[in-house]
């Protein structure tokens, strides 16, 4: 759940980023991507951590 919540945030991210820069729908479709990867990777590790620790 962490992977998939972390990758809806980046992709919100991602976007707005891209509207901030004046960017067109690609871009924003292009960034959201990227972070979306970005921040599941993120989630990933975070997920990894929380079950080794418990």
């Amino acid at each position: 759940m962490v992977v998939i919540g972390l990758a809806i945030i980046g992709a919100v991210f991602g976007a707005l980023a891209a509207r901030k820069q004046k960017g067109n729908v690609l871009d924003m479709l292009q960034y959201g991507a990227g972070y979306a990867f970005a921040f599941a990777i993120v989630g990933l590790i975070l997920t990894l951590v929380i079950d080794r620790s418990v």
